[in-house]
């Protein structure tokens, strides 16, 4: 049998010594492949050596603990078993009822042995008893859409948007929401794409997604928000992999594994 693989991800160092320390009395069978203490190289690492298990903070330097499981769930490679993984967050109880709504296993900060021993059973049980890559990435992705729809880790930045202000030199460009076809990543910025022209605004998208209307722009891809009425046409090509046809644009936008139920036959 292989012996399963643990990556840790969390910026705490002693915390993450304890964890270590706790989970080689408590599961010695289980090989900790790297400790890391930012998102970034959580995904890096994650990708790079495939572990079974993966213990991710929610508040770390770059992406968050939800970021990286999102991103994991966006590019793990087909045919690959799917980590289980285990959020560790310091977020009071409103917060931990969405985890549990989830049946997503968490530990609060500070780790209590106990509880963390609960946790290991279940992961141990869960490696046993899984049929197989595809069904644990499937449960995995209903999980994440939905803590991510509840904004667990997210701040609220205040009122929708009705105008898009795009500034270019000293010309501020007004675009109302209303007109904008997508939005898409772009470094530090966000691509914010009408029918006519492109503008940048210096905004990620993590900050622009609580100010948008849920049920008139659709997230499609870690990096990607499309107005749902501009969409033209869904294609899922022979991988499986679905690209957009939007109303006024030439190009297709991509959707990602985690967003494709969207756009299921009825």
């Amino acid at each position: 049998m292989n012996v399963p693989r643990c990556l840790i991800a969390e910026d705490e160092p002693l915390l993450a010594l304890g964890v270590q320390a706790d989970l080689a009395r408590l599961w010695p069978g289980l090989e900790i492949v790297a400790m890391v203490g930012d998102g970034a190289s959580a995904v890096a690492q994650a990708l790079a050596l495939q572990p079974q298990v993966c213990f991710l903070d929610i508040r770390m330097p770059g992406p968050s603990g939800l970021d990286a499981a999102q991103t994991l769930a966006e590019d793990w490679p087909d045919g690959v078993p799917f980590p289980l993984l285990v959020f560790v967050t310091a977020y009071d109880q409103c917060a931990l009822q969405a985890f549990e709504a989830q049946a997503v296993d968490y530990l609060v900060k500070p780790v209590e042995p106990g509880r963390l021993a609960a946790c290991v059973s279940r992961l141990q049980a869960r490696l046993a008893e899984r049929a197989g890559s595809a069904d644990v990435l499937q449960q995995t992705l209903g999980q994440l859409r939905a803590l991510l729809g509840t904004r667990v880790g997210r701040d609220d930045d205040g009122e929708p948007l009705s105008v898009i202000q795009a500034q270019i030199g000293n010309l501020v460009h007004m675009v109302p929401v209303e007109d904008v076809i997508y939005f898409e990543a772009a470094d530090k910025y966000v691509r914010v794409v009408t029918a006519e022209r492109e503008h940048l605004i210096r905004l990620s998208l993590k900050e622009l997604l609580p100010r948008l209307d849920a049920q008139a722009f659709w997230q499609v891809h870690r990096g990607a928000v499309v107005q749902a009425r501009c969409i033209v046409s869904a294609r899922r090509d022979d991988s499986g992999k679905v690209q957009l046809t939007l109303r006024g644009r030439l190009e297709t936008v991509s959707v990602s594994r985690l967003y494709a139920h969207r756009f299921r036959g009825l």
